[in-house]
């Protein structure tokens, strides 16, 4: 409805925002709008674990070091903390982690599933795909210490873990101990 106005960056952050405070768009479809004008980064601010708002850092991206640092880390920590969380269940009896070139893969076995979460280089992301929520892709916001956020929701990868895993592993789990998490 407004793309036709926004035809570049420059107009891009300097009309949307007027047009939310004014309450013409939502917060969903300034983002669509920002989506397709405009390659950047989201960084959010934090309250109990939930990204509340967010601003736009147009053209930032991950340093590519940093990026593979970031995710091995991560994937590292995960893969320690499934393999403990699957020693002491002793229902998940078929249950493996297997961890390699950037890809962990967890199988809870029936009726659960499987788990894969992995590097996207190119992207400078992490996808998981869950056989609960489905696929989603995972951006680094090196805010407040850094952690991964899906930024159609603003949920971290952590918590999602979190409140999925609880279920699964039917004790409570805590991923706050893995690397870059803000659960």
């Amino acid at each position: 409805m407004f793309s036709s106005i926004i035809k570049n960056r420059y107009n891009a952050l300097r009309i949307v925002p007027t047009l939310i405070k004014s309450r013409q768009i939502s917060v969903k479809s300034q983002i669509r709008i920002l989506n397709s004008h405009i390659i950047s980064q989201r960084h959010f601010d934090f309250k109990n674990g939930q990204a509340v708002k967010f601003s736009i850092d147009v053209g930032s991206k991950i340093d590519p070091l940093k990026f593979e640092e970031v995710c091995e880390d991560t994937l590292e920590s995960l893969c320690d903390y499934f393999e403990e969380l699957i020693e002491n269940c002793t229902h998940l009896k078929g249950a493996d982690v297997t961890y390699g070139d950037g890809v962990l893969t967890v199988a809870f076995g029936e009726p659960y599933g499987t788990y894969v979460i992995n590097r996207q280089t190119p992207n400078r992301q992490i996808w998981l795909s869950s056989p609960t929520s489905g696929p989603k892709r995972y951006d680094f916001a090196d805010k407040n210490s850094g952690c991964w956020i899906y930024k159609h929701d603003g949920v971290p990868l952590h918590k999602l873990l979190e409140e999925e895993i609880n279920l699964i592993v039917k004790t409570k789990v805590d991923f706050s101990k893995c690397s870059y998490s803000l659960v």
